[in-house]
């Protein structure tokens, strides 16, 4: 009997024992799961972007975007930018006002970056997308940005040597050579000539009318001026015009006028004939 309740109290023993055992497994199983299983809830992927991607504006301005670079990695990088722009395109990155190429970015931190885009001249309208990058140790994030050209109508009105100046006679005609050049990215249709000359004189263009003018080119363009006779020498200018119904250009063109020979020795003889009367008057009724 005593050997019975003995052997019992040796089962129960091994019993709770095991189930102990068993409990501790359990919790400590889970426990490194806890802890294994979930990341720091601040840390996340580097990340490349723009507040705005696509922007429109003129050939003459520049394309300006906001784009902001997160690291993610866990430790400081150092960031190298590119863009890949059309050809004739120049590209500009700036950190803090400063331009740069690259720069060091602490872990978890983001840093606020200006890209700029200046298209060429005669760059054609259209929109043309922009892959730009930012790669740190043989990693590289992508921003996909866009810049829409708009089309622009400009002319210029000027000489073929840039002179704007020079003489004419009185009572004569002379032309004037003008060169007109579309400085834009659009055609120019319809562009019509004009002057505003000093009182009485008179200015004819050759042609009159330019019916069309394609972005980059020029055309030559002949102002026949007259100045009428009897004219006071001196300095005169003539304002020369172009324009249609999109854009517009003016030229100050400065004509110095002078006198001819004729009205020159007309005007030495009759001092010469008024000398000789004072003269002969003198000689005749000074003695009396």
């Amino acid at each position: 009997m005593l050997a019975l309740i003995r052997q019992s109290r040796r089962n129960r023993g091994r019993g709770s024992c095991f189930y102990n055992l068993f409990g501790l497994i359990v919790v400590f199983s889970f426990i490194p799961l806890s802890f294994k299983g979930s990341p720091p809830t601040n840390i996340r992927a580097t990340t490349f972007t723009a507040r705005l991607i696509n922007l429109e504006a003129t050939a003459k301005e520049t394309f300006r975007y906001n784009a902001s670079l997160h690291n993610g990695k866990g430790h400081t990088a150092i960031f190298e930018l590119a863009a890949r722009v059309p050809a004739g395109w120049n590209t500009a990155f700036r950190v803090e006002g400063m331009q740069v190429t690259s720069f060091r970015l602490d872990s978890n931190r983001t840093q606020d970056i200006s890209i700029e885009f200046t298209p060429p001249p005669a760059v054609q309208p259209g929109k043309y997308n922009i892959p730009v990058t930012a790669t740190a140790e043989g990693d590289t994030v992508l921003l996909e940005l866009e810049a829409v050209v708009k089309g622009t109508y400009t002319v210029e009105l000027t000489t073929p040597d840039g002179r704007l100046s020079d003489d004419i006679t009185e009572g004569s005609r002379k032309p004037v050579h003008l060169t007109i050049k579309n400085t834009g990215s659009l055609p120019l249709d319809g562009l019509e000539l004009s002057a505003q000359s000093p009182p009485k004189w008179d200015a004819t263009f050759d042609p009159a009318r330019i019916e069309r003018l394609e972005p980059g080119k020029s055309a030559d363009v002949i102002a026949m001026v007259h100045v009428p006779d009897k004219t006071i020498a001196g300095d005169y200018v003539t304002n020369f015009s172009v324009k249609n119904a999109n854009t517009s250009s003016n030229a100050s063109f400065r004509m110095t006028v002078t006198t001819s020979l004729l009205a020159g020795w007309l005007g030495v003889m009759v001092i010469l004939l008024a000398v000789g009367i004072i003269y002969y008057l003198i000689r005749k009724y000074g003695r009396r």
